[in-house]
């Protein structure tokens, strides 16, 4: 909801990595410290053998209004470490990265703090639109998307890549579905193609009640080229003082206890009374962990929206009375022993039908758009240097026409040719595809900062700079 960026990530094959452990010095990062990898197993996340339960922050200082990419901030990195670990947590989320610089420094010293990174490969000038869903899919988008994932691939902190964040958040937005889970796919194809670890890539939904759990289902469902590795969706619903039940949070456990994906909170902190985080006590407890692997506070730095945890200015940080009642939730509320009920197998779901509040467009059932053909030489040849944060954009970059792809194998595998990225997917009939609704429309602004709205347009001709 917050960061309104949206777009793609990376997914599993550790046995492509093995194969070819070489291709791995291509990514321009390195990580000099070892943080045991998290890996999917059925419905959780696990680091080695142990359950892994994300219990973090949302990280973005300066706002999703002034876009920046903290990471590559070293001074504020060893600023705000010293409260991640006050904090006791083990997470940040970061809405937006610069691919174009080098981010050892702060990744390493993470890693130092026992702290891993969930990552957004989108940024504010190359991300899908939601008003122009298939001119916003181009091969300039997803290079600037694969030279992210070249970038922080071999940091053994690097948790998961999402893939969007809200890009669908109404009932109307709906039809950018299949242009989000291809560039899943395309993510899972490239790091697959590239030799990287098994990193997680899955989406971040908008807290809208209409049509959450059928965006669920559609990320959950088709072959596994297809399929997100996670599910994470932003809940602002427990409201303190409130309780399990009170707010609707045992129904969400019983509506999603048979989702074979991990699924965790990409945001959550409802501000509209004093923050104590009851929340965490159920969070963190087995009523909740056969089905939930934790979450993500929104947020660290206070932007002007009342959910920052602590003030900055400058090099100085001060904790609010939100920071210590959320380290004492979290001090309080360790995770249950042992595996924590998870499911340790699971079926992909049934594609949602289409009805009032769910319509994926011109592409329905597993049908999905097909990796644009002049994206697909970046599968062989890399995604080479990122334009980083202020290239020219790819929003505007592409064309309505759109190539329909069908199902893949199964799994992710290498590309051999043609347009399609699924495997023995096939590239087939010619859809045209437009959004329906105002980029600009970014839900209830109670729960949202303002988010950058001003999109910089990509002619063909700048965008072919950028390959």
């Amino acid at each position: 909801m917050k960061a309104s960026i949206a777009a793609a990530s990376v997914a599993l094959s550790a046995t492509l990595a093995a194969a070819t452990p070489t291709l791995q010095a291509r990514a321009s990062g390195t990580s000099s410290t070892s943080l045991p990898t998290v890996t999917v197993k059925g419905n959780a996340f696990f680091a080695g053998n142990n359950r892994f339960y994300i219990r973090g922050v949302d990280y973005q200082p300066g706002g999703s209004s002034d876009a920046k990419d903290p990471l590559a901030d070293e001074a504020g990195c060893m600023r705000d470490i010293k409260y991640f670990k006050q904090l006791g947590i083990n997470t940040i989320r970061v809405y937006t990265v610069d691919n174009s610089v080098n981010h050892d420094t702060c990744m390493n010293a993470l890693a130092d703090a026992g702290i891993y990174v969930a990552l957004d490969v989108n940024t504010p000038l190359y991300s899908l639109r939601r008003d122009k869903p298939a001119i916003s899919y181009n091969a300039v988008y997803l290079q600037s998307l694969f030279a992210t994932v070249d970038a922080f691939a071999n940091y053994t902190n690097t948790l998961l890549f999402f893939s969007g964040n809200e890009v669908i958040n109404d009932d109307t937005t709906t039809n950018c579905a299949p242009y989000i889970k291809a560039v899943t796919r395309d993510l899972k194809q490239y790091r697959n193609n590239r030799g990287y670890r098994a990193i997680p890539i899955g989406y971040s939904a908008a807290d809208v009640s209409d049509n959450r759990y059928e965006t669920a289902q559609y990320m959950n469902c088709g072959t596994d080229d297809q399929r997100s590795d996670f599910f994470a969706f932003n809940d602002y619903s427990w409201c303190d003082p409130s309780s399990f039940t009170i707010s609707g949070w045992d129904q969400k456990v019983q509506t999603y206890n048979n989702y074979s994906l991990p699924l965790f909170l990409s945001e959550y902190g409802c501000n509209k009374g004093t923050r104590k985080f009851e929340e965490v006590s159920a969070l963190y407890n087995s009523e909740m962990t056969g089905v939930y692997s934790g979450g993500l506070v929104y947020e660290y730095s206070e932007e002007g929206s009342d959910y920052g945890l602590v003030q900055i200015s400058g090099d100085s940080v001060t904790p609010n009375d939100d920071f210590t009642y959320l380290q004492a939730a979290f001090s309080n509320n360790t995770a249950p022993s042992g595996d924590g009920g998870y499911k340790s197998s699971g079926t992909a779901s049934t594609c949602p039908p289409a009805s009032d509040t769910w319509d994926t467009g011109d592409f329905t059932g597993e049908d999905l758009p097909a990796i644009p053909s002049d994206a697909t030489k970046y599968m062989t040849s890399g995604a080479g240097k990122g334009p980083g944060l202020s290239g020219g954009g790819s929003q505007d970059a592409g064309s309505d026409t759109v190539s329909t792809a069908s199902a893949g194998s199964g799994s992710a595998t290498r590309t051999a040719s043609g347009a399609s990225s699924t495997g023995t997917g096939s590239a087939s009939s010619s859809s045209t595809a437009t959004g329906a609704a105002s980029r600009v429309s970014m839900g209830e602004l109670s729960f949202a900062p303002l988010v950058m709205t001003g999109l910089v347009a990509l002619s063909t001709l700048l965008g072919a700079t950028l390959l």
